[in-house]
């Protein structure tokens, strides 16, 4: 073993993994999706304009004063929540309305479309919320009402501009099963896949410390086909094989960045161990993302669960595990996120259901959506579990793409980005046969202008946040600008073998100017820790765009690590005979005498500051 590749080992195994942080989202049940009751998509279920000046029958005030007049609804809560339910339980509809605040009682108050309320309002149930204070954080929300009398708020959003007082709203919401948008004046700017939808629940308005008044009240029945863009709405954001821009590939830690990063969904590759058991891995052997080699079907459940899946991303990534399936699943259910599967390689009819029967038993039968290249692995999963939404990858066209999705019965139909740009038509021919369009892998903003322009569902990506954000600043139209640091993040500990990407996220901006202690640094690329002093260090980003300045500053610090001094030594230019005596010196432990000959051979055999920089760092280790 060559001095170098025992340097690289030793160190590099000692550090310690750094553990993927989790957000608190809340677990909620997941119950299967009902059967709808018998209606044709486009079928007008509830059409009220309250023109007759009574209450539409079937409809019941649950509490609180509801009265019709001048052509409108008004209800009226003087405090706490007040209720009317009317319409029919439905697994695929739109609820639309127009909605004006007459009065508040402060501007935290609110009004909802409810989702899914049984008649007599009983607990839990769901609503769509809207502040008359509406530019807030949480100005729109997706939440549900426990049988503990509790909200669950699940997601929120804020209006580019406030309802207030005595101002129409149109407002709607569109629901597939458990999955929700929010539109307000025909923009989208709120999604939700956490509903946890009853057996019985109709529709409802909600007031609450307030007057509010509703007109041209309408529910219309949807195809199912959830992943088809509605007019106002952005592409769904998928991150390709989770955040793998910013953490290793098909691992927890790169789906819960992609949580965080506000994609709708995680793509993951899934394959069999020797024993069958299903884990998420995109190569056919573990010799590129793991510490390990083979094929990953000559390889039992324990020994590819054994293996590193991190260290080959980044040092402070050692000792993140490969997923199982059961694994992501269970991941994604109690902390939310819906998995664009991919069944990786051909599979035979025994595997495929085995991936069936993890999702099952996993309860995620509502939130899995399974593509594959493979045809044979599609035909098998239509077979053994028809309620699973199905896509088919393809590298290029079919010569007929709806002929093909008719006869896999597809939900849609995934080509590269380049492909459906050499034939834009054909997403409007498969929109008209009701199949969504997903593309992949697109990382450039200038495709996604263009896969958005002629129709695109959705995009498979490796930069969720920077899509999420692209697709958040077209959703608001022009504002004041925005920015933040999403990675180092603020508080960061990092030592000299980290090279973290700085991701500078910005809506609304021209401009994007960043600078790491004072001076200018280049955003989108891995800073260079190995010239930084040990200590504090702070970044500033300063977004400038047609409304105006936003800054953003974080703080990291540069730890001293024996890996972090390893690195210093591989990468600091030095001749072959001080890399060795230094390598030396650093495997035994022995800082003070590593210092002393940097400092001795600074200048000579190797480069000066390099020398400096190695020389501090092994003292602060020494403890001088």
């Amino acid at each position: 073993m060559s001095t170098l590749t025992h340097l690289v080992g030793r160190p590099g195994r000692a550090v310690a993994a750094l553990a993927a942080t989790a957000t608190t989202l809340g677990a909620f049940a997941i119950v299967p999706t009902p059967t709808p009751a018998a209606a044709e998509p486009g079928a007008v279920v509830v059409a009220e304009d309250f023109s007759t000046g009574t209450l539409p029958a079937g409809w019941r005030a649950i509490d609180g004063a509801w009265t019709v007049r001048d052509g409108r609804l008004y209800g009226t809560a003087t405090s706490g929540t007040r209720k009317i339910t009317f319409g029919r339980h439905l697994t695929d509809f739109r609820f639309e309305a127009t909605v004006r605040f007459e009065s508040v009682n402060e501007p935290t108050r609110w009004t909802a479309l409810g989702l899914d309320v049984p008649a007599d309002a009983r607990t839990p149930w769901w609503i769509a919320t809207m502040r008359s204070g509406t530019t807030a954080a949480n100005g729109l929300e997706f939440a549900q009402l426990t049988t503990a009398n509790a909200w669950n708020v699940t997601n929120t959003a804020a209006a580019p501009y406030a309802a207030g007082t005595g101002r129409d709203m149109k407002v709607a919401v569109e629901v597939h099963g458990n999955q929700a948008r929010w539109f307000l004046d025909g923009r989208q700017l709120l999604r939700t896949s956490s509903l946890a939808r009853s057996t019985d629940g109709g529709q409802a308005l909600v007031v609450n410390g307030a007057s509010v008044s509703f007109d041209d009240v309408r529910v219309t029945e949807l195809a199912p086909n959830g992943y088809l863009r509605p007019e106002g709405a952005p592409m769904t954001v998928v991150a390709h094989r989770g955040a793998s821009a910013a953490a290793p590939e098909n691992t927890l830690v790169a789906q819960e960045i992609a949580r965080r990063a506000g994609a709708d969904f995680v793509e993951n590759d899934v394959q069999p161990s020797r024993d069958g058991v299903p884990f998420v891995l995109h190569d056919a052997t573990v010799n590129r993302t793991t510490d390990g080699t083979g094929a990953v079907r000559d390889l039992t459940a324990a020994q590819l669960g054994a293996l590193d899946a991190g260290s080959w991303f980044a040092p402070h990534y050692a000792g993140v595990r490969l997923p199982t399936l059961a694994e992501q699943l269970a991941d994604l259910r109690a902390r939310g996120g819906n998995l664009l599967l991919e069944i990786k390689g051909r599979h035979s009819r025994d595997e495929v259901a085995r991936i069936v029967e993890v999702i099952r038993a996993e309860r995620m039968t509502n939130r899995v959506f399974v593509q594959s290249f493979e045809v044979d692995a599609l035909r098998y999963t239509r077979e053994l579990a028809p309620e699973l939404p199905l896509g088919l990858l393809r590298s290029g066209l079919d010569a007929d793409p709806v002929a093909v999705a008719r006869d896999l019965g597809l939900t849609a139909y995934n080509p590269t980005g380049t492909a459906l740009l050499a034939r834009p038509a054909v997403v409007a021919d498969l929109h008209a046969a009701g199949v969504a369009v997903f593309a992949w892998t697109v990382d450039s903003p200038a495709q996604w202008q263009q896969l958005e322009r002629i129709g695109t569902d959705g995009i498979i990506t490796n930069r969720p946040a920077e899509l999420a954000g692209w697709n958040a600043a077209g959703q608001l139209g022009a504002a004041a600008p925005t920015v933040s640091i999403a990675a180092p993040a603020d508080g960061a500990e990092l030592d000299r073998a980290q090279r973290p990407v700085l991701a500078v996220p910005a809506a609304d901006a021209d401009t994007v100017e960043v600078t790491l202690d004072g001076a200018p640094v280049p955003a989108g690329q891995p800073l260079d820790l190995t010239g930084l002093a040990a200590g504090a260090h702070r970044l500033k980003a300063v977004a400038t765009g047609p409304k105006g300045t936003a800054t953003a500053e974080a703080t990291f610090t540069v730890t001293v690590t024996p890996a972090g001094l390893g690195h210093l030594v591989l990468t600091s230019g030095a001749e072959e005979q001080a890399l060795t005596v230094l390598a030396t010196h650093l495997v035994q432990g022995r800082y003070a005498e590593l210092a002393r000959y940097a400092d001795q051979q600074a200048g000579r055999l190797v480069p000066a500051e390099a020398a400096r920089t190695i020389a501090a760092d092994a003292r602060t280790l020494a403890g001088n």
